[in-house]
């Protein structure tokens, strides 16, 4: 079956003069009777054109147009092309519905070739029409709205919808471009995008503003704990999807760290809340990444006897409450990145010397153990033998990477010599094989 045409006229032999003629060039045919039945029709139906009659009682065609073209509005879908059926010559009337969008008139009785080319040039257009909307609004790699379409939308909502305003980047996916490559980058970003639609409904609105990161309004999200609920279960898809796409062992942190603010308990003004929220998101950034922060205006509380050395007092104390005891510090990549950028610096500024070191573990053919039970004994030994001053990286499954923060001369294989001889007095250790490599600086 060809395109599929619903002819609207109140005169049963115009339906039926028009429904023989499309049928027979493949064209399925719907036939109504007013104006109020095509808008009705419409809410549940996607025609690919209308051939609608201007003069019919109660609602004529000028009328049906319009209320069809608000109805379509309403409900964001594009526009049906309509054509309009006259037996009269008024050139004024002619001339409103083409203003009003309306894409061709067609006089009665209907001249078959005429109305059959007429009909497929009106859909033509109005394809190619949809294809330039479609390439204005879409973000080709992710099928998500684009930046411009997204925030008009998302500007919409925040001031006529209750919910949250939230925007979610990705944590480390520049990570993926620099050891995977670009390709892979952009598979990461289509997952996600997969992993967003089907956490949205029908009432959401997503887009991807730029690189990795996206905008979304999730209506009737009112509160603050469903933001994180969705974060997490958004993190669990991410995982997965990132483990079936570069392997279980790829190594990455990569994540979702979210920041929003609801609407409209912050106002209705997509600017500020948009400042609200990238606020929260930094704060979810900066306090371990993975999470999700939710916009809150802190209370005033001044208190006139509180000096900066008495605060600093007391922030002294809550910091030497945190600290990690007398081992070597084992960290997670964000935060053991941003020690390690410290001490490079450091080091550099005052002319100090580090070293870094990785170590692979695996268990020999005829072991006894896992490899899992091997790599949580020599996490162990590196914990109580290396200095408090140097930063313990747990690399995949079954590497450690150390880096000696300070050394009077580069001297690592020394330090490795040493913990090598300690670790041959594990009792795991007869079934392991470890290799590493050293790199002074």
């Amino acid at each position: 079956m060809g395109n599929w045409i619903v002819v609207v006229d109140d005169e049963a032999i115009s339906l039926t003069s028009a429904k023989t003629l499309l049928g027979s060039e493949d064209m399925k045919v719907s036939c109504l009777r007013s104006g109020r039945d095509l808008l009705k029709f419409m809410k549940k139906n996607d025609p690919d054109l209308i051939l609608l009659d201007v003069m019919m009682p109660e609602m004529d065609g000028i009328e049906t147009l319009k209320a069809l073209r608000e109805q379509e509005k309403e409900e964001g879908k594009l526009e049906t092309p309509v054509i309009f059926l006259t037996g009269d010559l008024d050139e004024r009337m002619e001339h409103l519905g083409l203003k009003l969008g309306a894409s061709d008139y067609i006089h009665k009785p209907f001249n078959k070739d005429l109305l059959v080319r007429r009909i497929k040039n009106a859909i033509k257009n109005s394809r190619k029409i949809e294809t330039l909307t479609e390439n204005a609004t879409i973000d080709k790699l992710t099928g998500l709205l684009n930046k411009a379409s997204g925030i008009e939308k998302i500007s919409e909502l925040c001031e006529n919808m209750n919910g949250a305003l939230i925007i979610l980047d990705l944590d480390s996916f520049k990570l993926v471009n620099d050891l995977f490559g670009h390709d892979m980058g952009d598979r990461v970003l289509a997952a996600f995008a997969d992993i967003m639609r089907r956490n949205t409904r029908n009432d959401d609105v997503v887009s991807r503003v730029g690189g990795d990161e996206f905008l979304a309004f999730f209506s009737n999200m009112e509160e603050e704990s469903a933001v994180s609920i969705l974060t997490a279960r958004l993190n669990d898809q991410l995982s997965a999807a990132a483990c079936e796409l570069m392997g279980e062992n790829h190594g990455i942190p990569l994540g979702i760290s979210t920041g929003a603010v609801m609407v409209p308990k912050y106002g209705r003004e997509y600017e500020e809340l948009f400042k609200h929220a990238d606020d929260a998101l930094y704060e979810a950034k900066a306090n371990g990444k993975h999470r999700c922060c939710v916009y809150t205006v802190a209370e005033e509380n001044i208190d006139e006897e509180i000096t900066p050395a008495a605060e600093l007092k007391r922030l002294s104390k809550v910091l030497e409450e945190r600290n990690e005891g007398k081992e070597a510090l084992v960290l997670g990549m964000e935060t053991f990145s941003a020690v390690y950028h410290f001490i490079i610096r450091f080091n550099r500024r005052y002319d100090g010397k580090a070293a870094k070191v990785l170590f692979l573990l695996s268990a020999k053919p005829d072991s006894e153990i896992t490899t899992e039970e091997i790599v949580n004994a020599f996490g162990s030994l590196l914990k109580r033998t290396l200095r408090r001053s140097d930063i313990i990286l747990k690399n995949k499954t079954n590497q450690y990477l150390v880096v000696f923060s300070m050394m009077e001369e580069p001297n690592a294989d020394k330090a490795v010599e040493r913990i090598l001889k300690e670790w041959n007095e594990f009792p795991e250790s007869r079934w392991s094989e470890v290799e590493f490599a050293v790199d002074e600086s």
